[in-house]
Formats: C-alpha cells, structure tokens, sequence
C-alpha cells in the first residue's frame, strides 16, 4: 500500500491495523498515556506475586556474581562496576520496584525504566526514566509484555487465497484492503503463510525489528522478552488480536477505550544463539517452586507454615499450565555464549 493510498483511506476513516493501533495506544490520549498505568487494566506476572520480581533479582545477581564460568566467557561487568538493568516497557515501574527491593544490600546496580508514559510520581530515585533504551548497557535488558503491544498490521487470506492487509475504523469496523506486499509478504511466506481463504495472521515483522534494535544496545549481557507466543506448525489459524479493559477481555477497537494486543512470534524474534523456554521452566530455573511446605512446619512454625502456603500459591499461578506458566521466554545472550548467563 502506497503512502498516498494510506492518506486517501485514513481521510475517510480507514486505515492499516498496525497505523490504527498506534494512535489507539500511544497518541494523544492513548490507553497506554493514561495515569493508571496497564496494571489498571489486566494483570501481568509483576502483579501476580512478588516472587517474579525476586526471581528478576536473582537473575541479575547471577549476571553480576558468577563465581565460577567457562574459562571462555567473559564476566559481564567488571568486579568493581555496577551491574545495569533496563526494563522496557515499564508500565509505571512496579518490576523494577520490586527487582531493587529484591536484590541483596549494597549490591552495585543501575537501573533503567523505558516507557513512553511520564514518569510516575514517588518512583524510587534510582530508576532512571527515559523512553528509549540506553545504548552501551551491560547487564539485563528484560522485556516483560511490552513486544505484544508493538503494534502490527493484521493480514486475512480472501476467497483466492490471496493476503490482504486489513483495514479497520475508530469503531472496530473492518474490511480487506490491498494484498500484503514487499517485506510484509515475504515475513508471512517464511513465519506465518495464509492459504485458506479467511484464515489471519499478525504480521510481526515490526517486533522482530524493535526486539532487535533493543538488543544491540546491550554490550554484554541477557536480553529476555517474557510475553504469550505462538509457534511454527502450531499458529492460531484466525490470529489473536484482542482487546482489555479493566481486567475483561473485550473486543479490539482502536479508540484508545481498551488494550490492544496479539500474542508474539518469539521465534521469528529470536537472533542467533537464542533460547526459547516457557515461563514455568524459566521460573523453575530460577528457584520459583509451587512445592507446599512440609506440614511439620505447621507445627514447629505456624507463621512460616502459613507464609510457605502464601508462597507455594503464588508460585503454582506464575507456573500455571493454561495460564502465566505457558507465557514465552525468549533468552538472548550478547558477548558470551548462554551458559555464562542463564542457570542450567
């Protein structure tokens, strides 16, 4: 579709998903600029349960401190220099809050929020706000739910089988516009083909190109992008646009009324040397057990009985089969293999 095509169908109220979404989400007065932040509307793994932000932590840690390593890695940061964090797509700051209440004290951190929201008030003084990611960082780069809401173009297979890109208004209205072209094609051939006529797909061409340039400001270091995947062989057949709205699943309009959100292609995503995980064995990697404490305990330490059975509930809903548990976790290591990084 020609740039002028674009404006001749945005005058009379039509445009591109990807085009729609964006003023939707992230212009003026977009859902995502507005002061309850998205913990407003749905909740994520940072607000199921703070153990997710001190598995963060732990991570981090080990990043910094790893004692002993293959005699080819190199240490991510020096001994004496601090270690960094950038969290992208912060929401209002709630995993970075939790992560540096986690971490052991006087452990050397610099810690990054990027999100295009204004700077919440009361945020600790140690997370520098910005709303793009800080080149030439060496540490963790985590991206928690933020690739799902980069918005993506939504094509349609019409009764040739051809795709076409499709078209929708402010009012959720849709139609199908012209067939995909260029590199939009060329990423549905390779990760997504439609074939059937009415079977859909979301391009995801515009997340694999900003997880990209997210990793390359990382010198050394793990990138992780945590979000709900899908993968090849096993794509849904009419794609997984949708719409949230205070805690309720709705129908996508793009009025900024509601989140707008598909779930990711990791592994278009994923650059050389990537590892693809679920949430459930990340988390178990990284000491998060729904195991219930010994029932002697009960006896011995009512209180600490009590706060394992909080804690084992917390951690059985992070690592739930049909839930958070089956969300993405795509590892990207930069400047080391990912032994160096990431616990076996």
């Amino acid at each position: 579709m020609t740039d002028e095509t674009c404006r001749w169908q945005g005058r009379r109220g039509w445009q591109r998903w990807r085009d729609a979404a964006e003023a939707a989400l992230y212009g003026p007065g977009g859902f995502y600029l507005r002061p309850e932040g998205p913990a407003g509307h749905f909740r994520t793994s940072v607000h199921a349960s703070p153990l997710f932000a001190s598995a963060i932590a732990r991570l981090l840690v080990a990043l910094g401190q790893r004692p002993a390593v293959p005699p080819s890695v190199v240490n991510v940061v020096d001994a004496a220099d601090a270690v960094d964090v950038v969290d992208i797509g912060a929401g209002r700051g709630e995993l970075l809050t939790g992560v540096l209440a986690a971490l052991p004290p006087g452990f050397p951190v610099r810690a990054y929020a990027v999100e295009r929201a204004a700077r919440p008030a009361g945020l600790d003084p140690r997370i520098v706000w910005s709303a793009e990611p800080p080149a030439g960082v060496s540490g963790l780069l985590f991206a928690n739910e933020w690739l799902d809401n980069i918005p993506v173009d939504v094509a349609e297979a019409d009764p040739d089988g051809v795709a076409r890109y499709v078209l929708v208004r402010r009012d959720g209205a849709e139609r199908l516009g012209p067939p995909v072209s260029g590199a939009d094609a060329d990423w549905l051939a390779r990760r997504w083909p439609l074939t059937e006529p009415g079977t859909r797909a979301e391009i995801g061409r515009p997340r694999d190109e900003a997880w990209a340039r997210a990793v390359s400001t990382l010198d050394r270091g793990l990138a992780v992008a945590v979000d709900y995947a899908h993968h090849p062989g096993k794509r849904p057949p009419f794609g997984t646009l949708t719409g949230f709205r205070e805690g309720r699943e709705v129908r996508p309009v793009p009025d900024g009324s509601c989140d707008l959100t598909a779930h990711v292609a990791l592994d278009a995503c994923a650059l050389p040397g990537a590892e693809l995980l679920t949430q459930r064995e990340a988390l178990a990697r990284l000491g998060v057990s729904g195991r219930r404490p010994p029932l002697s305990l009960a006896a011995s330490d009512p209180a600490a009985y009590v706060r394992g059975l909080s804690a084992a509930g917390e951690a059985a809903e992070l690592t739930a089969r049909g839930g958070l548990g089956d969300f993405g976790w795509l590892l990207q290591p930069v400047g080391a293999p990912m032994e160096g990084y990431w616990p076996a």
